[in-house]
C-alpha cells in the first residue's frame, strides 16, 4: 500500500469520525422541565405544604438524572422561586426547539381524602372535573401585566374560550399521550400510586396551548391529603417522583427519538411569532344541527397519503368552499374528544403536499401543517417518508 493512499485513508477516516460527532451534537434530545407556580404565586398551599417549592425540588431533581446522560439537554423554565408568564414558558421550550415539554404540578381538592396522579395532554374536554383543573392552573395568568390583549382575550374562567384563539393542532397529540401513558404507569407500578380516572387526560392547559411539542402536564400528587402531602413535600417522596418521571422520559426518548430523522421538521422556534388563525366563518354561512350524527367511516386508503390540516373546531361545518376562505377537496374526521378536524387535499407526494400547505397559508391559514396516514392509520410526517 502507497503512503499517499495510506494517508487518504487516515484523513476519510478522520473526517468520518467529526462527521459523526458533529450528528451527535445535531441531535440531542431536549427536554424542557416546567416548574409550575413561582414567587407571589403560590399554587395550592395546605398544612405548611406549597406547591410552588414542591414542583420546583421536583423539576430540579429530575432534570439532574437527566443530565447525566451526554445525547440529552435540559431546558428550564425556572430553577429558583420566580415567577414566569405562562406564555413564556412554552416559549422558552420553543426557542430551544426542545423535543418535548414537561409541567410538573401539585394538585388539591378541597375533599383531603382525594389522592393519586393524573397526566394532562393539551386538548379540549367535555369533563367537569378536568375543565375545573384546567381553570384553577390558568387562572394564574390573571397576576400577568396586560394578559387580556397578550392571550387574545381567553377567558380563565372559561377554558372553552381557547377554541376561539387557537388551532387545536393534534400534529403532537399522539406523542403527547405516549409520553403521559409512560408517566402514568411508571407511577403505578414503581410507587404503587392511584391512577386517577385512567391517568391520562385532555384538558385546555394555557401552559400547553403554545408549546409547539408532544407535551404534558403532571399532577404528582395532592397536597391537600394529608399523607400524600407530607409525601410530596419529603427528600424521599421527590425523589421517588423524579425517578419515575425520568424513567418513562428515557423510555419515550428510546421509543420516538432514537434513530429518528427529524431534520425535515419545522422546529418550534419557526413557530412562536405566529399569527391567529382567521375568525371562524360567519353565522350564515355556518351549518348547525341540534343533533350531529356520527360521521360515516370512509374506505381505508392503503399505501401513504398527506394531508394538510387547517384547523379544527368543536362545531361541525358544511365542506363547502365559503367555509374555508375559498378552498375546495376539504375532508373533516370527528376526534374520539368530539373535535371535528378539517384537512385540505390529499396526496401521495410529500413535496405536492408542500405546495398544498402553502396554498393553505396563502388563504389564511397561517398555522396549518401537513398530516400523514399509512394504511389508513395516523403516523408522523418522518415515518411515512422512510
Amino acid at each position: 500500500m502507497s503512503q499517499s493512499f495510506a494517508r487518504a485513508i487516515l484523513v476519510f477516516f478522520c473526517f468520518s469520525l467529526t462527521l459523526n460527532g458533529l450528528v451527535a451534537q445535531t441531535s440531542k434530545f431536549k427536554v424542557a422541565l416546567d416548574a409550575g407556580h413561582g414567587d407571589h404565586d403560590f399554587g395550592a398551599v395546605y398544612n405548611g405544604h406549597i406547591e410552588k417549592n414542591i414542583n420546583l425540588a421536583i423539576v430540579l431533581k429530575v432534570g439532574k438524572l437527566l443530565e447525566k446522560h451526554n445525547g440529552i439537554e435540559v431546558i428550564y423554565t425556572r430553577k429558583t422561586d420566580v415567577f414566569i408568564d405562562l406564555i413564556e414558558r412554552a416559549n422558552i421550550a420553543n426557542r430551544a426547539n426542545a423535543s418535548i415539554f414537561v409541567s410538573i404540578h401539585c394538585n388539591a381538592n378541597k375533599n383531603p381524602a382525594a389522592d393519586g396522579t393524573e397526566t394532562y395532554v393539551m386538548g379540549m374536554s367535555k369533563n367537569a372535573s378536568n375543565l375545573e383543573a384546567a381553570k384553577r392552573e390558568n387562572a394564574v395568568i390573571t397576576l400577568e401585566k396586560d394578559y387580556k390583549q397578550k392571550y387574545e382575550g381567553y377567558d380563565p374562567r372559561k377554558p372553552e374560550t381557547m377554541l376561539g384563539m387557537m388551532l387545536m393542532q393534534e400534529e403532537f397529540l399522539e406523542n403527547s399521550i405516549a409520553l403521559a401513558a409512560k408517566i402514568q404507569d411508571n407511577f403505578v407500578k414503581m410507587l404503587g400510586k392511584k391512577s386517577r380516572g385512567g391517568g391520562v387526560k385532555q384538558a385546555p392547559y394555557m401552559v400547553l396551548h403554545k408549546a409547539y411539542m408532544p407535551r404534558v402536564l403532571i399532577e404528582t400528587g395532592f397536597v391537600s391529603n394529608p399523607v400524600e402531602g407530607a409525601r410530596l413535600d419529603s427528600e424521599e417522596g421527590q425523589n421517588e417522583i423524579a425517578d419515575a418521571i425520568y424513567k418513562a422520559i428515557l423510555s419515550y426518548k428510546k421509543d420516538h427519538f432514537d434513530g429518528e430523522d427529524n431534520s425535515d421538521s419545522v422546529k418550534p422556534s419557526q413557530r412562536v411569532e405566529e399569527l391567529p388563525v382567521p375568525p371562524s366563518p360567519s353565522k350564515k354561512d355556518t351549518v348547525i344541527k341540534k343533533t350531529e350524527p356520527k360521521l360515516a367511516d370512509k374506505p381505508v386508503t392503503k399505501g401513504v397519503v398527506f394531508k394538510v390540516q387547517i384547523s379544527a373546531s368543536a362545531k361541525k361545518l358544511e365542506t363547502v368552499p365559503s367555509n374555508f376562505n375559498g378552498l375546495k377537496n376539504i375532508e373533516v374526521t370527528q376526534t374520539p374528544a368530539g373535535m371535528y378536524k378539517y384537512t385540505y387535499g390529499q396526496t401521495a407526494n410529500y413535496e405536492e403536499a408542500k405546495k398544498l400547505l402553502q396554498e393553505a397559508k396563502s388563504k389564511g391559514y397561517t398555522q396549518a401543517f401537513v398530516i400523514a396516514f399509512k394504511d389508513g392509520k395516523s403516523v408522523s410526517v418522518q415515518e411515512a417518508m422512510k
